[in-house]
């Protein structure tokens, strides 16, 4: 112990000056202490503090004897030349070991750090395949705490995590990457024989609010796993292998976990070639627009259109946006498709317009990267602004994965801010996500699209029958449109029209086309042009018998005023 009164020693090295004590039975700093020493035949203690390069005590030479008395001058001398050894020795060692501690430990954290967690991957066995794996636990949101309050904020929250993170993962060891970057090696048997519920006790302590600041942050994560396997060739493959698993969690939905599995470095290979590819494709300008017409189910009249992006190759062959769609991913690149789906989009209403087509609406796809971009708003003014185009022309569509999968609240407000400018907002592919009712009453939307799925099943007896029926009058009392995707047959036309829904798109009435050939169905098509004509569906089968009689001929089905049998 360390303190005025503690014997020789603790009171040198709290004075930080020597200390002479002739005569231990007598002494008052011995008085707590003194049956310890007298029983060994200790009559006399000599103690002088050695410090460290900061002036502080590290350490205290003492002298016993077996007789009370003083030191000889002799003595003080001898004892001079111990400190002065002691110091030169024990500061030595003092700059060697900060020089390693900073080597190897984070500054902001004190975890280990890079350099620390390059060691320890080197040096991990591999010759027993599952004796240990890594986890890489990326913070999604220190970016944007960065930006709004600030960085110390920003390291306050990294250093919150920190110590969750190596709290929650001990015994195993945790290392700071750097930046926003987390590394655990995991060895301990409970830990990997469940990585999913070791990964699910990170988010469990992570999710709690931290003080950051002076701000109240939740800190957020992504986790990428990968095990040691048979057909690792050492630990920089396991390294490899969670790095691809965190960019795949990260890509396909951050605040996730996902796992190593052999075949996920192929999809990601492939996704950064779909990000090449459309890089490319925007830089050349070979990004363009194509056009489905959405109608009404009863007059087969054109009210509106979809646009949808479309990539012309260096050969001019023309690919969909499903065969590029993993490019999205990249938030750079899904923004920049949006901007220019924008100015192809206005630009081409303001033909129509100027050609006297009464054109109504036209909806345009935007993604999450745009929403948390927060300037979406002022591209969308900016891009029909230039073409003297009006907003009431303009209909975003969000696909429901986009925030419902993610439970993204950004994305949430965003919505609610759009509408609230007046701008119009339809819900994508409804009915494929997580909570789509709920998303209905927490987030309201002008109209909802619901996903081809349910409509290639509109058969008697077949629950997409009472889902559909479901979603169109819940909608009908929301004051919500409805518009049906993905119709191929006018059975399927009729059928939804009888349902109560007003509007569908589908290849029954037109595949998507170019602006030339959507300019001529608008001509000829559109509700509002004297003269126009209905766009009829093509007569094609959907699905399996619609009615048969007990004899197994097919029967023929009455609705909406047409007659139709089953193919």
């Amino acid at each position: 112990m360390i303190g005025p009164e503690v014997g020789s020693c603790g009171a040198a090295a709290y004075r930080r000056a020597d200390v002479t004590v002739a005569d231990i039975a007598q002494d008052p700093k011995w008085t707590k202490f003194k049956a310890l020493a007298l029983p060994l035949g200790l009559k006399a203690c000599w103690s002088s503090p050695i410090t460290g390069e900061d002036g502080g005590a590290i350490g205290v030479v003492a002298l016993y004897y077996h007789e009370p008395r003083e030191p000889l001058p002799r003595e003080q001398e001898a004892i001079a030349s111990c400190v002065e050894l002691s110091e030169l020795a024990l500061r030595r060692h003092e700059r060697v070991v900060n020089r390693e501690r900073r080597a190897n430990v984070d500054a902001l954290t004190g975890l280990a750090n890079r350099a620390a967690f390059n060691a320890a991957l080197a040096s991990a066995p591999c010759d027993s395949p599952g004796s240990w794996a890594l986890l890489i636990v990326d913070l999604d949101n220190l970016k944007t705490v960065n930006d709004v309050f600030g960085h110390q904020c920003g390291d306050a929250l990294i250093q919150a995590a920190a110590g969750r993170i190596a709290t929650a993962m001990s015994p195993d060891m945790t290392f700071r990457l750097g930046g926003d970057e987390f590394a655990v090696i995991v060895q301990s048997p409970a830990a990997l024989s469940d990585l999913d519920g070791t990964a699910a006790r990170m988010f469990a302590v992570l999710e709690q609010p931290a003080e950051c600041n002076g701000h109240s942050v939740i800190p957020s994560a992504t986790i990428g796993a990968a095990a040691l396997d048979a057909r690792d060739s050492g630990g920089e493959a396991v390294f490899q292998n969670a790095d691809f698993a965190l960019y795949h969690a990260k890509e396909t939905g951050r605040g996730g976990f996902v796992r190593y599995w052999p075949g996920i470095g192929t999809r990601i290979t492939h996704r950064r070639d779909s990000i090449r590819d459309v890089s490319a494709g925007l830089r050349d300008e070979r990004i363009d627009a194509y056009y489905q017409p959405v109608l009404r189910l009863d007059t087969f009249e054109i009210v509106g259109v979809e646009a949808l992006c479309r990539l012309r190759t260096g050969e001019g062959e023309i690919v969909s946006a499903a065969a590029f769609h993993e490019a999205t991913s990249d938030a750079q690149v899904a923004s920049e498709l949006t901007g220019r789906m924008l100015s192809i989009v206005a630009r081409d209403i303001r033909r129509w317009l100027d050609d006297g087509i009464p054109f109504q609406q036209v909806g345009v796809n935007v993604s999450t990267p745009d929403f948390h971009s927060g300037d979406l708003v002022r591209r969308v003014e900016q891009s029909f602004g230039r073409e003297g185009v009006s907003l009431d022309h303009l209909i975003l569509e969000v696909n429901e994965d986009v925030y419902l999968g993610r439970r993204d609240k950004v994305v949430a407000r965003q919505i609610a801010l759009l509408r609230e400018s007046g701008l119009q907002v339809a819900l994508d592919d409804f009915g494929t996500g997580y909570a789509s009712l709920t998303h209905l009453l927490s987030v309201p939307v002008d109209a909802i699209k619901i996903d081809r799925s349910f409509i290639a099943r509109l058969w008697p007896d077949d629950p997409s029958m009472t889902i559909v029926q479901g979603l169109i009058d819940i909608a009908r009392k929301l004051g919500i449109r409805v518009i049906a995707e993905g119709i191929e047959a006018e059975v399927q036309a009729s059928q939804l029209w009888a349902m109560g829904c007003q509007l569908g798109q589908g290849f029954a009435f037109s595949r998507a086309v170019d602006r030339w050939a959507m300019t001529d169905l608008l001509r000829r098509h559109s509700q509002r042009l004297d003269g126009a004509i209905s766009l009829y569906p093509e007569t094609i089968a959907a699905g399996p018998p619609l009615a048969a009689d007990s004899s197994g001929e097919i029967a023929l089905i009455e609705m909406n005023g047409r007659r139709f049998t089953s193919a």
